[in-house]
């Protein structure tokens, strides 16, 4: 009946009564009709007007939005089908808290250039629990939450308490709501003392609701599974144990998803194996394991340690392509041409043997220096010839306009008490460039196949960024000086690419690289095809990490059905169809909470590392300037306030130039300046940083003539 009423709204183009509603329905049961519009008032599918009549949602004057808040107490709410947020002052939240899924109703069209309105009901709370720090007054807790964004206080009685103490950092939910800004509630989980070693971390972990540890369930399922490759297991694969593969990462990483080997050809064709960890091997779909693989979505990488998405016996065993043991694959086989140019390919199951683990540090020293290290003396000739492939790949990948964005990543060491020692650059040489080509390479070879067989599959899809968003950030490069010429009208991946490679001598390109790629759609996981920008890719998947990416494992799985049981009923067809928008959709979701919950923590260790610097100085460029201050990075990346009101004079703030100002002394800051700055303020707690300008660095640099050349 929910349709036909939906149909009838639509038709109609118009709001009814309950009894025109009934007629034209044919119904007589007026009270069953009640029912279900109050049903579908509550679910937001129709509006029921201070008219008492009935129309669709989407006619009414009501919006539905996600609530993005601030510690200050107002917020915004981002709804779809505005370009702009809406406004909400702190007296109209109706009890809303950031994240919530809301109704909001517009009160004023444009206010300061802003709209604004109310919230009517909250559809949905992101959350009902929360993490925090219990203090205890007259026998009742009260948790002071990490998400300073919820302005909420909450309750907790000493049998709700679990006998947390004071400062017990735990999880709690609430279980009723007092007022707007207090609920009643009680403690799930202890996660330890504030001061005990790594809770920090943790705290942040169980924000994020991403599991630190697995269920019994999944433990006593990996209890089961073989921890070496029996000669069953290697039947109906080819066999590459004889063939010299090898494996290249970081010189911590423990969990090993790829190999690689290569042979040239007399033709000069170079033929390129990507060997991948056969996780789906292992990892049956609609286990208890899969189901938390699934959930998980990923593995989340953070300063001290890693969370898989699978348990460390799979991970760091019997799926890690560790060296000189059995291993099952999946491998891509690809032969290009000495311009790069795919002209055959295979990809099958195998079982492997790796001989070597290699660190991408030793691979650079031969690759770079010429350099070769104890023990790569046999692989050496190999990695030239491998080198030359990959620089045949990104040549033809930059022709056809891969984006190289060339951000930098900060790497925070921690000692033995996960106490911040250093913050330095994250190393990034050939080797790391290599191994990124060949995956890219094979992850488009098994998307392109798969999609011309017209199968449901999962993409990596990175859609194209608004027109909007581009001509914005020209605009603010113009400001700054630099006078854009060439053909700018279209946004595709080339044009993006040549202002990248136009602005790489600019003394800001490290500032402007990072607003580029912020102005850039997000990359997500989609069950159709739409390509990806970044790669200039017509067809791309995530095929190459399936210890710790479910999407990856999902490939393999779909490789398997299709390729190598050659299952393409209708009924397994129809099954992926379906399971795939939820893969896609969950997948998505759980790496932005993972990718969320890592800059979290390199924010808190970034801030911690500070506490123990303040009063000295240090050099930087101030990365953005607002109203109320400048943002200085230091060369190792850590960002910091410099506040306005800090400084010894008045300073007038100029949006269009992201400049500041002095009054007396004319003395102007602007974005990309070299500064010498003092650590004035560090919190852990608060995860912030505040710097004081001790002086301008003043540089020779006449960029008001400037001109960049597109095209």
């Amino acid at each position: 009946m929910k349709e036909r009423i939906l149909k009838i709204l639509k038709e109609k183009g118009k709001s009814l009564t309950v009894f025109e509603l009934e007629e034209e329905l044919g119904t007589s049961n007026l009270e069953e009709l009640l029912s279900i519009l109050n049903e579908m008032e509550i679910e937001t599918s129709i509006y029921h007007t201070n008219k008492d009549k009935y129309m669709l949602f989407e006619d009414s004057h009501l919006l539905k939005g996600y609530l993005h808040s601030n510690k200050k107490g107002f917020g915004f709410v981002d709804v779809d089908s505005l370009t702009e947020d809406v406004y909400i002052s702190a007296d109209n939240m109706n009890g809303a808290i950031h994240g919530d899924y809301v109704i909001v109703e517009l009160t004023s069209k444009k206010d300061l250039g802003r709209l604004e309105g109310r919230i009517i009901r909250v559809l949905k709370h992101e959350t009902n629990t929360f993490v925090g720090e219990i203090n205890f007054y007259k026998n009742v807790g009260k948790v002071k939450l990490d998400e300073d964004k919820v302005n909420l206080e909450i309750l907790i009685s000493k049998e709700n308490s679990l006998n947390a103490v004071d400062g017990h950092k735990v999880v709690v939910e609430i279980i009723k709501r007092i007022s707007n800004h207090q609920a009643e509630g009680k403690v799930l989980r202890i996660i330890g003392h504030k001061n005990d070693p790594g809770v920090d971390i943790l705290s942040i972990v169980e924000k994020y609701h991403i599991n630190s540890s697995f269920p019994e369930y999944v433990v006593e399922e990996v209890k089961t599974l073989p921890m070496e490759v029996s000669e069953a297991d290697m039947k109906g694969r080819r066999d590459l144990r004889d063939k010299v593969i090898f494996t290249i990462d970081g010189d911590d990483t423990r969990d090993i998803d790829d190999a690689v080997s290569i042979d040239k050809k007399e033709n000069g064709n170079y033929v390129l194996g990507v060997h991948i960890a056969d996780v789906s091997y292992y990892v049956k779909e609609g286990s208890p394991l899969d189901k938390e693989a699934m959930d998980r979505g990923t593995s989340v990488y953070l300063v001290d340690r890693v969370i898989p998405m699978l348990p460390h016996e799979l991970s760091n065993g019997i799926c890690s392509l560790n060296p000189n043991v059995d291993r099952l694959a999946i491998s891509c086989v690809m032969e290009y041409d000495n311009q790069g140019k795919l002209v055959d390919y295979d990809i099958f199951e195998s079982v492997i043997k790796s001989r070597k683990q290699m660190t991408y540090k030793k691979v650079n020293s031969i690759i770079e220096k010429n350099i070769v290290p104890e023990g790569y003396e046999e692989f050496a000739d190999d990695l030239r010839t491998m080198e030359e492939l990959a620089q045949i790949l990104r040549k033809a990948k930059t022709k056809r306009g891969y984006i190289d964005f060339d951000v930098d990543e900060p790497k925070i060491l921690v000692d033995e008490n996960c106490k911040p020692t250093d913050v330095v650059l994250r190393e990034r040489g050939l080797g790391e460039n290599l191994i990124e080509d060949f995956m890219i390479a094979a992850n488009e070879c098994v998307a392109s196949h798969i999609f011309y067989m017209n199968l449901p599959f999962i993409y990596r899809v990175h859609e194209y960024p608004k027109q909007e968003r581009i001509q914005s950030f020209l605009a603010f490069v113009s400001n700054l000086g630099y006078h854009i010429t060439g053909n700018i009208k279209d946004n595709k991946p080339t044009t993006v690419q040549h202002i990248l490679n136009s602005l790489k001598d600019k003394k800001e390109f490290p500032i402007l690289s990072s607003l580029l790629l912020r102005s850039m759609q997000k990359a997500i996981y989609l069950p159709q095809n739409l390509g990806h920008y970044g790669l200039a890719s017509p067809c791309y998947t995530h095929f190459t990490s399936p210890i710790r990416r479910y999407p990856d494992t999902t490939v393999h799985r779909l490789l398997r059905t299709y390729l190598f049981n050659h299952d393409m009923s209708p009924q397994t067809l129809h099954h992926w169809e379906e399971k795939l928008i939820f893969v896609a959709d969950h997948s998505s979701a759980m790496e932005r909470a993972s990718i969320d919950c890592e800059r979290e923590v390199e924010d808190m260790k970034m801030a911690e590392y500070m506490e123990s610097h303040i009063g000295e100085e240090y050099d930087g460029m101030i990365s953005s300037v607002m109203s109320f201050g400048m943002f200085v990075q230091l060369d190792n990346l850590i960002e910091g306030l410099c506040r306005l009101a800090d400084l010894k004079e008045f300073f007038h703030y100029d949006e269009k130039s992201m400049s500041v100002t002095g009054e007396k002394t004319k003395t102007r800051y602007a974005m990309g300046d070299r500064v010498i700055v003092k650590v004035i303020r560090a919190s852990k707690e608060e995860e912030t940083i505040d710097f004081e300008i001790v002086k301008k660095v003043e540089e020779d640099h006449d960029k008001d003539k400037e001109e960049i050349e597109l095209i």
